[in-house]
């Protein structure tokens, strides 16, 4: 696929996007790839990974290499994910400390979008797509509902967590990030990236690679042989994430680690007017109208470049 440099520069403004997304627990990146019209490419791309492309590198050279590779199309994208996960987890972890409605809100009505932009790929509705879509809505909502497991700073591990999340992470609705909450590894990659501890952060990477090479032949076999159904589960994932970032929740249970500082343990969505607090109503429906009109940029962008 020939591109320019204004293309490459987009898909690096999409890596940018599914880069902060990722860095949210709650949100996936694998959601804004599917918008932004990259998704399929994406899964092709890493699928394409094997040991016959590195006989190609041997035979042919480096530049039919990274043209088989689609290797512009990687740079430009895992760029703009790497530059963005890494800045914005640090205002993802200031927010959600700090003001969780607000950020929650914005996440909200972008997910509350995603789900008609996905959902509208079924070509056909049937029973199987019924069921395809229960089961993907349960399945994310239960994941949505599991309290959070203590931090764990072992080095097997971070290495199983970084091939699980990363699975996640290209999935739309399912949350890389909440996945390493769930799994009590998010603090310790949080750390690992503001100490800048480059032992834990080449683990983490391992089993992401890992993972994400041997994910990624699963979806391409199932987009080409299930397509209809790989997409109503999919879109099932995404509502069934809307629990997880509805702006509103009590804690019915804290976890204090050993320096005595307090993380919310499960949690409960509640109505906003039952909300502990300033619930920020009117400023919550704002920042939800504009992550719905941010999936409609995205989504805009995307069909003009299909």
């Amino acid at each position: 696929m020939q591109r320019g440099f204004k293309e490459y520069l987009i898909i690096s403004l999409k890596g940018l996007a599914m880069g902060a997304a990722d860095a949210v627990p709650g949100v996936s990146g694998g959601t804004i790839a599917f918008i932004s019209g990259i998704y399929e490419e994406l899964i092709s791309t890493i699928s394409n990974i094997n040991p016959s492309l590195f006989k190609t590198l041997l035979t042919k050279g480096f530049k039919e290499f990274w043209k088989q590779l689609n290797g512009n199309f990687i740079l430009a994208l895992v760029s703009g994910i790497i530059i963005s996960f890494i800045s914005f987890m640090r205002l993802a972890k200031y927010l959600i400390e700090n003001e969780p409605v607000l950020i929650w809100s914005f996440f909200f009505g972008l997910i509350i979008a995603s789900i008609y932009f996905v959902g509208r790929q079924i070509s056909t509705w049937n029973l199987q797509v019924f069921l395809g879509l229960t089961f993907g809505a349960v399945v994310a909502y239960f994941i949505s509902t599991l309290p959070s497991m203590a931090t764990n700073e072992s080095n097997v591990f971070l290495f199983f967590a970084g091939s699980l999340a990363i699975c996640a992470m290209i999935l739309p609705g399912i949350s890389g990030s909440f996945i390493l909450v769930v799994l009590g590894a998010y603090k310790t990659l949080s750390d690992a990236i503001h100490d800048f501890d480059i032992k834990k952060l080449l683990i983490f990477t391992s089993g992401a690679v890992i993972g994400l090479l041997s994910f990624s032949h699963l979806l391409k076999w199932l987009f080409k042989h299930y397509h209809n159904l790989t997409m109503a589960i999919l879109t099932g994932f995404i509502f069934g994430s809307l629990n997880k970032v509805w702006p509103w929740k009590e804690t019915l249970t804290w976890h204090t680690n050993s320096k005595g500082l307090k993380t919310p343990l499960v949690e409960k969505s509640i109505l906003p007017f039952s909300y502990q607090g300033d619930n920020h109503l009117f400023t919550a429906i704002l920042l939800m109208i504009l992550g719905f009109l941010t999936i409609l940029f995205l989504e805009k962008i995307g069909s003009k470049q299909n």
